[in-house]
């Protein structure tokens, strides 16, 4: 059974018999502990109070806290496993439903939005946690303490007791029926919120043509008017709410007064003693809040069957295909496909392939050309069963595609997408993705760092890598051995490149004001080892605001934040905001309307008049100052020789009274401050050395792989956090990443849909050697082809129209034919 056809009471001893039982006995233990102060109560009046026995009065009073203590720490105790069980099954059905979710077809997700899901997992299912947590302690408790007080209230007095319970029937006929109104009120909650929910997430998805198309208000009205009906549907269901609150406060405060008119009556008389009634009234008092807690909990049943069925049958699709085989392993494909009369339709009745047939033998390398709307992705994503097809056959080795399961698939083929997906995560874990996801792969059994390093050589992402290695910043104490003869290449670079990359790095001098570290760093001079002293720190140093003020620089240090915030904000104000123009500015762009607002300030007023957190603000410009990048402003001479002039004195400060806290840079040892590139340069790159990077990079790889150092950095570079779906990843990066996913798995068949398009003419070129090199009769390749002058490396070209295959043969006989192939050929070259 689909974890979607379940209903929501299978899940209460989900997993949790042992615990629900525990919470049974414990419900027990409670019960008669809830009872039991009742008796001492009445004991207490009639006996110990109404006698005057003192030690009477202490037992009872004695026993009396001891019951209270003791159902109240079992109260806890029973909250503490609802809690416990409620989680626990709330995991359970996450991971369950998360699962089916991500085996449902394509089509699918095309129609759903991925903010729908997000909050339907995140949000919509945790009622269903309360749920199954009080499923059985909560009517178990509350229906047990009412039969224990039924029961000792008719002990007391059967007529009272009879009483008391006969406007019970009365609240059954109302509040189930407010509760029935309000639940249907909360279906249409539910229904609005989701629909409120795709509309923000389509709009801000598509917030480019928002942007593009100025469509504000179409978009706000949109909003306005679902939002309109959801603000109604809110109010419906808090009224009904409501409603059933107001109605149990009416029935609880109605029943004391029978039970103070008759009650009163029979202790006048004679018939019921005074402790009987105190022990009658506090009995009343109590059953009511079980009641209570009975009804909330049918409240709590009803709106968490409706959102839970809400749930499951919006996900309620059966996936297309089996995902694990059934008594079999994988099979292992060698790549022989085979199509005939293959029709794939869309909804609308759109045919997007038209009767396609066509044989592909193992190792054969298929190009699929054509205009855009062709059919060429379709064909390519209907053989790997990405989509399905509406008639025909698709047969690898003789297998019928729609009958393989999703693992026989992702065993032997691996995909490249034109725009391809980067997981959040570093890159190893990138790299490795559809290793570790194929069917019986073992961890030893995955690609060693020599293989990883192969084939990112071989797609052109060696140097990325090598270069997120050097920028890395080594945590102290970490990498001890490498530190150390990271230092040694440091001593080899400046005696080899020293003088040779003199135009191409700042290097580290104590006598020199350096361009190309910030204002900050320039007074450091060295490796920080307090966190406050680290140079986006120091602004907020107290202690180091001190020292500023000392040596006459904080003054000077508004003025400069000044001067730099008054410039910036002039040349860039009425230029567009784009991150390729604030590469070079002072102020980042997040921040550049604050330093407008600031500017404005100190139109009429100095720097020293502004308040406390506007000087900060100047001060933080000023200290992250560098003059090689921020190249907007200018850094004045005199400005300069007076931070040399501090340095010195810095030292002396930080050796006096704050040892420890700043190690002053030396070419002896490593700066745990600077990244890996830095140390070894002992100094820093010039952005604007033409071919700098190019040229420090050969030098560098030189000196790696003489010091048997250049997989230890690459290995370092392999754990570059990639960022949100791979946003620190540059489109090309991207497609390398990709490339090299598929290459490291080695899949017998390769499909790829314009694997290359973001890529350079040398890096494409460089991965079309690849193919006829390295994948040559190795493995059959589909590929979807945007580049016709890569045509000729293929065995055989499909060229596609309106969903058909038109041409098929040899580029060369393609070409001989002067078809539509030649006339793609010869318009792309004119």
């Amino acid at each position: 059974m689909r974890i979607t056809q379940r209903p929501i009471t299978s899940w209460i001893f989900y997993r949790n018999t042992r615990w629900q039982l525990l919470l049974l006995g414990v419900i027990l233990v409670t019960v008669v502990a809830r009872v039991f102060p009742l008796e001492m109560q009445k004991r207490i009046i009639n006996e110990a109070i109404g006698l005057g026995l003192y030690d009477k009065l202490l037992l009872y009073c004695g026993l009396y806290l001891g019951a209270v203590l003791l159902a109240s720490s079992l109260k806890y105790v029973i909250n503490a496993l609802q809690v416990y069980l409620g989680q626990k099954t709330l995991m359970h059905i996450r991971e369950e439903l998360y699962r089916h979710i991500l085996s449902l077809p394509l089509s699918f997700f095309r129609q759903t939005q991925p903010g729908m899901v997000v909050s339907t997992l995140v949000g919509e299912l945790a009622s269903v946690a309360e749920f199954v947590g009080s499923a059985l302690a909560v009517p178990a408790v509350n229906i047990l303490t009412i039969l224990a007080f039924a029961g000792y209230m008719f002990y007391l007095e059967p007529i009272l007791a009879g009483l008391s319970f006969a406007i019970y029937p009365f609240e059954l006929l109302v509040i189930p029926r407010l509760q029935k109104k309000t639940n249907q009120a909360n279906r249409e909650r539910v229904r609005l919120s989701r629909k409120l929910s795709g509309i923000i997430g389509e709009t801000v998805t598509g917030i480019h043509e928002v942007h593009g198309n100025a469509s504000y208000h179409i978009e706000g009205d949109k909003f306005k008017n679902k939002a309109g009906e959801l603000y109604r549907a809110n109010i419906r269901m808090s009224l009904y709410r409501y409603g059933v609150k107001v109605a149990n406060n009416l029935f609880q405060n109605i029943g004391p007064f029978f039970l103070f008119l008759v009650g009163g009556y029979l202790t006048i008389n004679g018939r019921f003693d005074l402790g009987a009634l105190v022990a009658f009234l506090s009995a009343y008092e109590k059953v009511y809040d079980p009641w209570k807690e009975l009804m909330d909990f049918y409240q709590l049943l009803q709106d968490s069957t409706i959102r839970y069925r809400q749930v499951m049958d919006y996900f309620d699709h059966a996936p297309e295909h089996a995902l694990e085989p059934e008594g079999r392993s994988p099979h292992t494909l060698v790549g022989n496909i085979s199509l005939r009369d293959v029709y794939y339709t869309v909804s609308g009745n759109i045919r997007i392939l038209d009767r396609v047939s066509l044989d592909v033998q193992s190792g054969e390398q298929l190009a699929l050309v054509g205009f855009s709307g062709s059919g060429k992705s379709s064909l390519a994503l209907v053989i790997a069963q990405l989509y399905d097809y509406s008639a025909g056959n698709v047969l690898i080795d003789g297998h019928e595609v729609s009958g393989l399961t999703k693992s026989d698939m992702a065993a032997n083929i691996g995909i490249v997408a034109q725009h391809p997906f980067i997981f959040s995560g570093t890159i190893r874990d990138n790299l490795l993705y559809s290793c570790v996801a194929t069917p019986g792969m073992r961890e030893e059994d995955l690609p060693d760092l020599d293989r990883t390093i192969e084939v990112i050589q071989q797609v052109g992402l060696f140097r990325d890598v090598l270069r997120f290695g050097t920028t890395t910043v080594l945590p102290r104490d970490t990498y001890p051995e490498l530190e150390k003869r990271l230092v040694r290449v440091r001593h080899e670079f400046q005696n080899r490149f020293g003088t040779l990359l003199a135009e191409d790095v700042e290097f580290f001098d104590e006598t020199r004001y350096l361009q190309y570290s910030s204002v900050a760093g320039n007074i450091i001079f060295g490796d920080p080892v307090d966190d406050s002293f680290a140079e986006d720190r120091l602004h907020a140093n107290a202690d180091f605001l001190k020292f500023l003020d000392r040596e006459g620089l904080e003054q000077r240090m508004w003025q400069l934040g000044a001067r730099i915030a008054r410039e910036t904000v002039d040349i860039l104000g009425n230029l567009p905001r784009t991150p390729e123009l604030f590469e070079s500015s002072p102020i980042a762009m997040d921040d550049f309307e604050d330093y407008q607002e600031l500017v404005r300030e100190l139109a009429s007023r100095d720097p020293s008049e502004l308040n406390a957190e506007q000087r900060n603000r100047l001060l933080e410009l000023a200290l992250n100052f560098t003059p090689g990048i921020h190249k907007v402003v200018a850094l004045p001479e005199d400005f300069q020789q007076a931070i040399l002039k501090v340095r010195g004195r810095f030292k002396e400060w930080v050796k006096s009274e704050h040892i420890r806290a700043v190690v002053v840079s030396s070419e002896s040892q490593y700066i745990h401050s600077q990244n890996i590139l830095n140390n070894i340069l002992f100094g820093k790159l010039k952005d604007e050395s033409g071919g700098a990077q190019e040229r420090v990079a050969r030098s560098l790889i030189q000196l790696l792989i003489g010091e048997e150092l250049l997989e230890k950095i690459v290995e370092i570079g392999l754990t570059f956090e990639v960022g949100s779906m791979g946003d620190r990843l540059s489109g090309g990066q991207r497609q390398k990443v990709a490339l090299a996913r598929a290459f490291l798995k080695a899949p017998p068949i390769l499909i790829l849909d314009e694997a290359t398009s973001a890529l350079d003419n040398a890096s494409q070129t460089r991965i079309q050697n690849l193919l006829q090199t390295r994948w040559k009769n190795k493995a059959t390749v589909i590929s979807v082809v945007h580049r016709l002058d890569t045509l000729a490396g293929y065995d055989r070209v499909a060229v596609m129209k309106s969903g058909q295959i038109i041409e098929f043969g040899t580029y060369q006989e393609l070409l001989e034919r002067k078809g539509v192939l030649y006339e793609l050929v010869n318009g792309t070259q004119r």
